[in-house]
């Protein structure tokens, strides 16, 4: 194609001018851009201590999540809830993990937790503000839970609207029907 070609593709008023790029999906994290970039460094953002390591238990957020807020909302409402849940697990035993995504765009800000022999019980609407301190509360009765199972009674109103789905160990062996 000819550069005058090229041209007349183009919206009026843009001659001579290429479409920008769309943005990386999924966004980068914290500081993976350049500055100044959406998902790069940002100075006004508080640094996510996460606590990503090997736990009886684990809370897997995902940090893309926005919730239905506008793309360039910053932070990220999946961030602010990853920080929040990591600093609200502190001293618990409790990991927390980010996670790019966790395919449940649809329900909200959405985390998993995940229990050693047991089953994972995914959550979706959370609220960026209040849902940190329901997922450890909710990973708490799910630690002491003798069945693998998170007990209904007792557990956050959040978890309790929020649940999506729960999905089986790994050496699950049926229900025995």
């Amino acid at each position: 194609m000819m550069a005058s070609e090229t041209a007349a593709v183009l919206a009026p008023g843009t001659a001579g001018v290429p479409p920008a790029p769309p943005p990386p999906y999924p966004p980068p994290l914290a500081g993976e851009g350049r500055e100044g970039e959406a998902g790069g460094p940002r100075a006004q953002d508080e640094p996510v201590a996460h606590t990503c390591a090997a736990s009886a238990i684990t809370i897997f957020v995902c940090v893309t999540c926005r919730g239905g807020r506008p793309l360039d909302l910053v932070p990220v409402p999946g961030e602010a809830l990853a920080s929040a849940t990591a600093r609200a697990a502190q001293g618990t035993g409790i990991a927390v993990c980010p996670i790019r995504c966790l395919a449940n765009c649809n329900r909200g800000l959405s985390a998993a937790v995940r229990r050693d022999g047991a089953w994972t019980y995914v959550f979706g609407n959370l609220d960026p503000s209040s849902g940190a301190d329901a997922l450890i509360e909710g990973a708490k009765l799910f630690a002491g839970a003798p069945d693998g199972l998170m007990p209904w009674r007792g557990r956050p109103d959040a978890l309790k609207r929020g649940l999506v789905a729960r999905t089986p160990p790994f050496d699950f062996a049926g229900d025995g029907r």
